[in-house]
Parts: structure tokens; C-alpha cells; sequence
């Protein structure tokens, strides 16, 4: 069984002793149900996975390096190697990344690490501030969140693969201050007003109310707080958005791409202040594609083969803005 209580223990022992009493209730309420009362199918599957891995000491970690990177001073072993492979392939397939793990490169579907090298030049030093990651996959960003001097960092995301290879680094480094929730924003308590930075990075499109996942994020910051939204957008004056019919680039799960004026408005009506957009870019299958730890289908296949400025649905091609605004 996956042993939640002694994982969570220490992010537990932190929000009681800084008056976070009810929200450490609630969240082993929610891990209890989780892992315990309803657990998922292929937990037990997941779990022999991770503890699969070989057990190492004296591990290093650099997480402002690309690929986020696990090493030791002593080469694995063969049969550690091995153990390595199977336990890692176990997870698969890795989405967000990519990592390295003493010398097995994770080649994931994204490169996250492009996305971050776009964000990171616009957000205030998050040295010392407490981080919101909503959605935060895998964990990649949270990792290199961390090697950029937060004082803590918590994601949530309910995917419960996504989990296990948060752990799968984190169980090699113990790092005390990045923790993650198999839990969606809404599940937190509201208006919790606590972090300085929240990330909402491709989570917006796929919320029915937008306005309301920005009041969410609004609640999470304390006053003067920073979030950082990065999401699907189409070019269009301020009012326009984008509802897709069905499936936009065979997602089923997107509702709203605003023009980047229109999001400018929802951060205004929503409560925030000097909102700008500092970057907009294309979606590349350089970018996002299979590999050979993730096999299905990617980017290339959910473009028109004829013409891949835009969705096999016919709509514009993916392109994603990131903006930065304060709590006002």
C-alpha cells in the first residue's frame, strides 16, 4: 500500500505550526479517501513501480539545469541500472519533463523546460515566497520553482500517475520544502490567502468557468500576491474568445481560448492589477511529441496533415500567452 501518512507528515507538521491547522485536517481527509477508502485501479501497479526503484544515498540534485538531474558520485551498478529502467518504464508515459536520472534521460512529451525559460525572465524572484503550482503535472516546474530559492513549494494536480513520478524524484532527494497534492484547486479551502505566487499554467482552457478558476487563484494569494497564467489563446480583439464546437485538437475537455485583450479584461473584472502579457507563442511539435517514454498519440497527430497552422478540427493551431498580474 502506498504509504501516504508517512509521506505527507511533514507538509502536514508545517501548515499546523503556521495555523494551517484546518487545512492539514482536510487534506488527510482527502488522502485517506484517496488511497484508502477508494483508491485508484491501478495504484498497486504504480506503487510496485516506485519501489522498484534502487536505493541510493548521498544523491545530488540540480534542478535549474534543463532536464531536472539526479546524481551520485558512485556509477550505478548493473543490476541497480536495471532496477532503474524497469521501475521509471513502470511509470509511464512521462508527459512533463524532462528529468535525468543518474544518467537514464527521460526524453518526456513536452519540454517543459522550454516553457519555464519563457516564463521564468518575468516573475518576480521567488526566492524566499511560498508557490501555488495548480496542475502541476509531473511536478518538473515545482522542481525547478525550488532551484530558484522558493522557500516552499506546494502543486496539486489529481492525476495520481503524475504523483508517482513527483515521488520518484522526490523519494531520492527528500526535499522538504516541495510538496504535492493529488487534489484540484477547488478542493482547497477558500480564500486561503496565503502564497505569493500562484502558476495556473494549462489549466484555464480547460475550466467551463474561467472567470471562476481566476477568482480561485485570486483567493490563494495574499494581498500584493503574484500569479502567473499561461494558456491557450487565438488572435482576436478584446470580447473575442474561442468556444470550440466538440474537440479542439481532439482534446474534449476545452472550453474557452480568449485573445490575449480578452484575458487582459477577465484579469481585471476578476480582481487583479497590472496585468500584462509577456509572451506569446506557438505550439511546436518540436515541443510537443511522442518519445519513446510517451508512445501514443502527440501534436503532430491532432494537426491538420495538410495544413499545420491549424487542429485536425479545422480551428487556428495552439498557441499559448503568459501573463503576469498582481492581487490587487
Amino acid at each position: 500500500m502506498f504509504d501516504w501518512k508517512h509521506r505527507y507528515q511533514p507538509l502536514l507538521s508545517d501548515l499546523e505550526s503556521n495555523g494551517l491547522e484546518d487545512w492539514a485536517a482536510q487534506i488527510a481527509d482527502q488522502l485517506y479517501r484517496r488511497f484508502e477508502s477508494n483508491p485508484h485501479g491501478d495504484m498497486q501497479r504504480w506503487n510496485a513501480a516506485l519501489s522498484e526503484l534502487p536505493v541510493l544515498h548521498e544523491v545530488e540534485a540540480d534542478l535549474n539545469a534543463p532536464a531536472v538531474t539526479l546524481r551520485t558520485q558512485t556509477p550505478l551498478n548493473p543490476t541497480q541500472q536495471k532496477d532503474l529502467e524497469t521501475g521509471l518504464r513502470g511509470l509511464m508515459p512521462w508527459r512533463k519533463g524532462p528529468f535525468d536520472f543518474f544518467g537514464t534521460h527521460i526524453d518526456t512529451e513536452w519540454h517543459s523546460d522550454w516553457k519555464w525559460d519563457r516564463v521564468a525572465p518575468y516573475i518576480s524572484d521567488l526566492d524566499g515566497r511560498r508557490v501555488l503550482d495548480v496542475g502541476c503535472g509531473s511536478g518538473y516546474h515545482m522542481w525547478r520553482m525550488a532551484g530558484a530559492g522558493a522557500e516552499e513549494v506546494i502543486g496539486v494536480d489529481p492525476g495520481l500517475l503524475f504523483l508517482m513520478q513527483f515521488f520518484s524524484v522526490k523519494d531520492y532527494i527528500s526535499e522538504p520544502r516541495v510538496h504535492m497534492l493529488p487534489a484540484r484547486l477547488e478542493d482547497l479551502p477558500p480564500k486561503l490567502a496565503c502564497f505569493d505566487t500562484t502558476f495556473s499554467m494549462g489549466v484555464l482552457y480547460h475550466r467551463r468557468s474561467p472567470l471562476d478558476h481566476l477568482l480561485e487563484l485570486r483567493d490563494t494569494l495574499r494581498d500584493g500576491g503574484e500569479v502567473v497564467l499561461e494558456t491557450l489563446v487565438v488572435d482576436g480583439p478584446e470580447g473575442y474568445s474561442l468556444m470550440p464546437e466538440d474537440r479542439y485538437g481532439m482534446m474534449r475537455n476545452v472550453w474557452f481560448l480568449p485573445s490575449c485583450d480578452t484575458l487582459l479584461r477577465w484579469l481585471d473584472r476578476t480582481g487583479f492589477k497590472d496585468a500584462r502579457v509577456v509572451d506569446v507563442s506557438v505550439t511546436t511539435t518540436e515541443e510537443q511529441r511522442s518519445t519513446d517514454w510517451m508512445r501514443f498519440q502527440s501534436l503532430k497527430d491532432f494537426l491538420d496533415p495538410d495544413d499545420p497552422t491549424r487542429t485536425i478540427e479545422g480551428y487556428p493551431g495552439p498557441k499559448r500567452a503568459t501573463l503576469v498580474a498582481t492581487k490587487g
